[in-house]
């Protein structure tokens, strides 16, 4: 659901842009509370992890296909604050170098694909894991979470195209298409956030940050009637694989869906290019001033092959949110 140039009039984009930018200056403060050197690797695994998966568009109703968004699964993985900030790399490097998503509407999808869906995902998220823990409450917390996140920023989409659209749209109608497909779209990202929030549980329960203080403290009860509170970072399960396994294993996951299984994604048009196509704003979009460049539409334009360039996007995502997680991490040396 990336927004092109021309769907916005100047003052919904600087408003939009002024948002996005208090926003991630607030999650760069806040971020240090949730990375620290053990966890500030994970800030740029999740980011590229990400990118990668939002090049494999699938199918999902009438010639419409769609793709994560990513702002639940970067919560509940690595924190809100630190989601947003992952989320704000992601789009600047699609659309710095791969031509995906305006230029001048990056404040729009920064604040759309990030801090709403980081809001809504994280909020839904400690609802439901206030009311059902351990494991199968956080995989169904994250279902639900990054299902409701999906629609609510289509919405969001709806209403500031409404305020501020370059076209005249009928609200009521754009509203019920967009936040129909993007339902259908919010399936398939539920699904894929579980499964990789479940992945991740069972093999580093220790780096999912929507775990933590999940599980109750261990109490023992002795013969004579005395209890003992074992507390809770010796309660929860100790990890099954070590860092560095964990991080090659991620990265070869990450890259193994950037360099091969982007060729099979869908090329039908996504959920905002196909209701903008039958709701008549699809044709106020604008040439990306990148647009030429040789990785824009990820290699389509320069004849690089989709694989290639998904990995150097993978590598450049990775590079710059890592510098950026390890930067914002705490210092705090007494953190655990």
């Amino acid at each position: 659901m990336h927004v092109p140039d021309g769907f916005f009039n100047a003052a919904v984009s600087i408003s939009a842009g002024a948002v996005a930018a208090a926003g991630v200056a607030v999650c760069l403060r806040g971020a240090k509370r949730e990375l620290d050197d053990r966890t500030a690797p994970m800030a740029g695994l999740v980011a590229a992890f990400i990118f990668a998966v939002q090049m494999l568009n699938f199918p999902v109703a009438g010639g419409t296909s769609g793709h994560l968004l990513g702002g639940a699964l970067a919560a509940i993985l690595v924190g809100p604050y630190t989601g947003v900030l992952c989320m704000t790399v992601v789009l600047l490097v699609q659309a710095l170098f791969f031509a995906d998503g305006g230029l001048t509407a990056l404040g729009v999808n920064i604040f759309l694909m990030g801090i709403v869906t980081v809001l809504v995902g994280w909020g839904v998220f400690r609802l439901i894991t206030r009311l059902a823990g351990g494991r199968g409450g956080i995989t169904v917390a994250a279902f639900v979470a990054s299902l409701l996140s999906v629609p609510a920023s289509a919405l969001a989409f709806t209403a500031l195209f409404w305020i501020g659209g370059t076209a005249p749209i009928d609200l009521a109608a754009v509203a019920v298409a967009m936040g129909g497909v993007h339902v259908l779209i919010g399936i398939g990202e539920a699904l894929i956030t579980a499964l990789t929030v479940g992945a991740v549980l069972a093999v580093r329960p220790d780096l999912v940050y929507g775990a933590r203080g999940i599980a109750r403290p261990l109490e023992l009860r002795g013969a004579d009637g005395t209890s003992t509170v074992t507390p809770q970072e010796q309660a929860d399960p100790a990890p099954s694989v070590g860092s560095r396994p964990f991080v090659f294993g991620a990265l070869g996951l990450t890259l193994l869906l950037a360099g091969v299984v982007s060729f099979f994604a869908s090329g039908d048009p996504d959920g905002l290019e196909a209701v903008g196509e039958e709701q008549g704003f699809l044709s106020q979009a604008g040439d990306h001033l990148f647009g030429t460049w040789s990785l824009a539409d990820y290699g389509d334009v320069g004849g690089i092959p989709v694989g290639i360039a998904g990995i150097i996007g993978v590598g450049l995502t990775l590079l710059v949110a890592g510098a950026l997680g390890y930067a914002a991490r705490s210092k705090d040396k007494t953190r655990v």
